[in-house]
């Protein structure tokens, strides 16, 4: 019993932590998402989110949400399937690989993107050396989706690949041995067995791409307008707290609708297992 009272108190330093820079801020959220600037009680800061103008800024960054994690399903399966197939077999130096891009700043990476992509970036000089016209790819919503692409990939591909990992090679050659063609072995055998780390990985890719302003800030320019750039000005520029605080209450509802779905599907945690 004494043994574990002294366990219990390595446990303080992580429940300060929590309460400082979790609990906190919270309710320092709730307290300006349901007052008014003189301090009142009101439900109109969340109901703000039924203008027109919030409605579509929270549209457009649903909809550019699901096709930055349908885009990544589709680079990660095949990805992780031909890591897989390389037999490495440290799962260390797999996460050596994708993590260290990321040891670069984020909005250093996505600045990088903005001078690939602008008018008289890099990849327009290369088209213009070829004799093709050139492209108006930076401030669009494809700017966007590919910068939430590359800075998100490893999220997905991280916890399809610890879903394959897990499977043994027998499973794969007793399909072979009874007649499965490689698209039965994949629909039948591959997909339903890695399915809670595709939830995984698309929730781990979903919520960053629904909640970011950096990379629409940066890769859309002040045309266009997702959720997250809504909040961000109205607590920077428009220095509107409650309103900022009342609409990411509303952010904070599909984030945790995004985590309850992967907890019920990913119930062997495969989004946390790589790491």
């Amino acid at each position: 019993m004494n043994s574990e009272k002294k366990l219990r108190v390595f446990s303080y330093p992580y429940v300060i932590w929590m309460a400082i820079f979790v609990i906190v801020p919270l309710i320092i959220m709730a307290y300006y998402g349901l007052t008014t600037k003189e301090g009142a009680f009101t439900l109109e800061n969340i109901k703000s989110i039924a203008e027109p103008v919030h409605l579509k800024a929270l549209w457009t960054a649903i909809r550019l949400s699901v096709i930055c994690t349908a885009v990544c399903f589709l680079l990660a399966l095949p990805l992780a399937l031909v890591i897989r197939g390389l037999h490495i077999r440290s799962n260390g130096f797999i996460i050596f690989i994708f993590i260290l891009p990321m040891w670069m700043n984020f909005l250093l990476r996505t600045i990088a993107w903005q001078s690939l992509l602008e008018r008289t970036g890099v990849i327009n000089a290369v088209l213009s050396f070829f004799g093709l016209p050139e492209q108006n790819m930076i401030n669009t919503e494809g700017a966007i989706v590919l910068g939430m692409v590359y800075n998100y990939l490893p999220f997905m591909v991280l916890p399809i690949y610890n879903a394959l990992a897990k499977i043994s090679q027998d499973t794969f050659d007793a399909a072979k041995d009874l007649g499965a063609g490689s698209w039965q072995t994949m629909r039948r055998i591959t997909l339903p067995l890695i399915f809670p780390g595709i939830v995984s990985g698309s929730t781990m890719v979903f919520v960053p791409a629904l909640t970011t302003f950096a990379l629409s800030d940066l890769l859309g320019g002040a045309k266009i307008q997702l959720i997250g750039n809504v909040i961000e000005q109205s607590f920077t520029t428009a220095n509107d707290w409650n309103l900022g605080a009342g609409l990411s209450f509303v952010l904070m509802i599909l984030v945790l609708v995004s985590m309850a779905v992967m907890s019920k599907y990913d119930k062997t945690g495969e989004g946390a297992g790589i790491w």
